[in-house]
């Protein structure tokens, strides 16, 4: 089979299936995996395609486009649920505490006991939620994105600057080993990666689903976060620090 003809199989699989595999490829071309990765390869440098650890993504998937807010509250919420208890016991007495916009930053909110603690948060509906708790809260100011109901843009990022966090819980799209976090929007990764960089120590909160995908834009590597998770991915994702949380 021609290389042309193996390229625009690979592209309608993924255009149907959104994902593959090396292995799900090389069964499906009837060619070697070294094959398929050289092709994976190709195309990825072509921007046809988004190539990840054992496989590739769709483009379409994988671009600029989120679903709403509203939509991901209710996916994988079992596990988000049991990542956010496990990230609520964390916070102590004396911490001053970034939550990330995001679902499932969101699900701390009602496992968070600490009212001695203060948080700082960039989500409109969090920030809500953590007051009507009866928790400290601050607000940063700035531009409200619709998709994710978060506050972006320059005067978030100003306000940020002037804290400094011991710890943040993040939420991210992807994590890639070639990528690290990564999320669809600019001016979201860069309020993550600036409360990243001002928190003493960083979480992030992430079920199984999101390893292995890489989004537009990274906002930080791997090893400058802690993650918190359902379920350890294979792959050599263990080389980061990563906190498996028992379902």
């Amino acid at each position: 089979m021609l290389a042309q003809e193996r390229y625009q199989i690979i592209l309608e699989h993924l255009g149907a299936e959104g994902t593959a595999t090396v292995a799900q490829l090389s069964a499906l071309l009837d060619a070697s995996e070294a094959t398929v990765r050289r092709d994976l390869g190709a195309l990825a440098k072509e921007g046809k395609l988004n190539k990840v650890f054992g496989g590739a993504t769709s483009v379409r998937r994988m671009g600029l486009v989120e679903e709403h807010v509203s939509l991901r509250e209710t996916q994988m919420f079992p596990e988000k649920d049991r990542i956010a208890a496990y990230a609520a016991s964390m916070i102590r007495d004396d911490d001053f505490v970034f939550i990330d916009s995001g679902t499932t930053t969101a699900c701390m909110i009602p496992h968070l006991k600490n009212q001695r603690a203060t948080y700082v948060t960039n989500g409109v509906l969090h920030a809500f939620r953590l007051l009507r708790a009866g928790f400290t809260v601050y607000l940063i100011g700035g531009r409200l994105r619709p998709a994710t109901e978060a506050v972006v843009g320059s005067e978030a990022m100003q306000g940020l600057l002037k804290y400094n966090f011991t710890k943040a819980f993040m939420g991210t799209n992807g994590i890639s080993q070639e990528k690290g976090f990564t999320t669809p929007d600019v001016e979201e990764a860069n309020i993550k990666q600036c409360a990243i960089e001002r928190s003493f120590v960083s979480f992030v909160l992430a079920d199984h689903t999101k390893f292995n995908r890489a989004f537009p834009v990274s906002f930080s590597r791997l090893d400058a976060c802690c993650i918190l998770t359902d379920r350890m991915p294979k792959g050599g994702f263990d080389k980061a620090i990563i906190k498996e949380v028992n379902l």
